[in-house]
């Protein structure tokens, strides 16, 4: 599985890595429906064509480049950008359950503004 989204990018959903991405790998976009009910941006595990050109366009630092390079308080995410696929409500409805359980899960860390939690993972 190539880049993995992760908790910096809960309730930011900036689309600056969306803009940058040559193949479109990255849902929801800002015209896309599901944008609005969406806690997080998610990169489709096999669009992706690992060239990593959204991880320097990130403003908040939440794209990983593997699974290793993820902190393993993050690791529950990797499933949430696994299973979600625009258009497919049960995929995306599984996805954002995982999400919503890592957020239950991590109350100090979301506590932490999105601009500083990629810093605090080492921490927590």
């Amino acid at each position: 599985m190539p880049f993995i989204i992760t908790d910096p990018c809960i309730e930011t959903k900036d689309t600056a890595c969306v803009d940058v991405c040559p193949v479109d790998c990255i849902h929801p976009r800002k015209d896309e429906a599901e944008f609005a009910q969406a806690t997080m941006l998610y990169i489709h595990p096999e669009e992706c064509i690992d060239c990593g050109a959204c991880v320097p366009a990130c403003p908040v630092a939440a794209i990983y480049e593997s699974i290793d390079a993820t902190p393993e308080n993050q690791k529950d995410l990797v499933e949430a950008n696994a299973v979600y696929r625009l258009g497919d409500p049960d995929a995306m409805a599984k996805a954002e359950e995982t999400v919503r359980a890592h957020i239950a899960a991590q109350p100090t860390l979301m506590a932490i503004p999105a601009t500083e939690r990629q810093a605090a993972h080492a921490t927590h």
